[in-house]
């Protein structure tokens, strides 16, 4: 999974031009269900041929074990490196307080 995307991207990421073709939110999911749905909306984005998926996670909480909320937003991303789909992913970056902001992510996948 690369981390890389061209300067364009940044620009767009940072004004808040990116427009998500299709949107996920795990809030209310367990671990099982959240991976079975992230790994369902991966397949169904690429098969749309989709550039972005806005994955709403919700905030992680910090502190000390043992904490219930935040256990997706923490795995999410070695999901996604694990995920049979990694090699369709370009990036992951935060989004766009207008998308959630540190409560979502985008993940950016790869043309055709």
């Amino acid at each position: 999974m690369g981390t890389t995307l061209d300067g364009s991207w940044d620009k767009r990421i940072k004004s808040g031009q990116v427009v998500p073709d299709r949107t996920l939110d795990l809030h209310g999911h367990s671990l099982d269900r959240a991976w079975w749905a992230l790994d369902e909306a991966l397949e169904r984005s690429i098969e749309a041929g989709d550039r972005v998926l806005l994955l709403i996670t919700g905030h992680q909480r910090r502190g000390e074990p043992p904490i219930e909320r935040g256990r997706i937003r923490a795995a999410v991303h070695d999901w996604l490196a694990a995920s049979r789909h990694a090699g369709r992913i370009a990036s992951v970056r935060g989004a766009h307080p207008r998308h959630g902001g540190g409560g979502s992510l985008y993940i950016v996948l790869r043309k055709g």
